[in-house]
C-alpha cells in the first residue's frame, strides 16, 4: 500500500489547473471543467496526478475511469485505488487490493450530529473526551468510518452507528492539529 497526502492548500493556482489539465485523460479534465470554483478543479486534478505519480503504470489513470453502483471509482485491468479531498488537503492510496482512504478537516464538534452517527460505545469515548480533543476524536471516528465504506464500496450508508462495530479492516489514522486535518486509510 502506498499513499500520498497534499496538506499545503494555500499554493493552488489558475497556472496548477491549466498544468494538470494537460496531465490527465478526458473524463478527468471535463470532470475537473464542471467545477465553476478554483478548489473543486483542483481537487479533481491533483488527485489523478498524485495516482499517476503513485502507480507502475502512469498511463492506466489517463484511462477513463468506472464507477460501482454506489460511485466508488475503479480502473479495470489497473490497481485499486481510493481519494478523498476537504479544505486541508488531499489524500490518495493504491495497493493491490481493495483499500480505502478518507480525509477530514477538524470542524467544531456539534453533539446533535455526533448521536446520528456514532454508536453509545463512540459516543461513550467522546463525551469522556476533554472538550478541547472532542472534535478530534469525532474526527478520527468519522474518518474511520467513511475510510471503511470506501474499502467496502458501499459509500455513505443508513446505519453509521455501526461501521466499525465488527470491523476486521486494518485501520491507521493520521492526525495534523498544526494543519486541522485528521486522516485515516482502511486496507482488507
Amino acid at each position: 500500500m502506498q499513499y500520498r497526502v497534499y496538506d499545503n492548500m494555500l499554493t493552488m493556482t489558475e497556472e496548477d489547473v491549466a498544468r494538470l489539465l494537460s496531465l490527465v485523460g478526458h473524463q478527468r479534465r471535463e470532470k475537473a471543467l464542471r467545477y465553476t470554483h478554483l478548489f473543486g478543479q483542483w481537487t479533481t486534478l491533483k488527485t489523478a496526478e498524485m495516482l499517476q505519480e503513485l502507480s507502475d503504470t502512469p498511463e492506466l489513470f489517463q484511462k477513463d475511469w468506472s464507477y460501482n453502483e454506489y460511485g466508488k471509482p475503479y480502473l479495470p485491468n489497473g490497481p485499486e485505488f481510493s481519494i478523498s479531498h476537504c479544505r486541508a488537503g488531499v489524500a490518495v492510496a493504491i495497493d493491490d487490493k481493495t483499500i480505502g482512504i478518507d480525509m477530514e478537516t477538524i470542524r467544531p464538534y456539534k453533539e446533535d450530529l455526533a448521536r446520528k452517527v456514532m454508536n453509545d460505545n463512540e459516543m461513550k469515548m467522546i463525551d469522556e473526551a476533554s472538550q478541547e480533543d472532542k472534535a478530534v476524536l469525532f474526527t478520527q471516528l468519522w474518518t474511520r468510518k467513511e475510510a471503511v465504506l470506501k474499502l467496502r464500496g458501499t459509500g455513505i450508508i443508513d446505519d453509521l452507528k455501526q461501521v466499525l462495530v465488527g470491523a476486521k479492516e486494518k485501520l491507521t489514522t493520521i492526525i495534523n492539529t498544526e494543519k486541522k486535518y485528521v486522516l485515516t486509510i482502511a486496507e482488507s
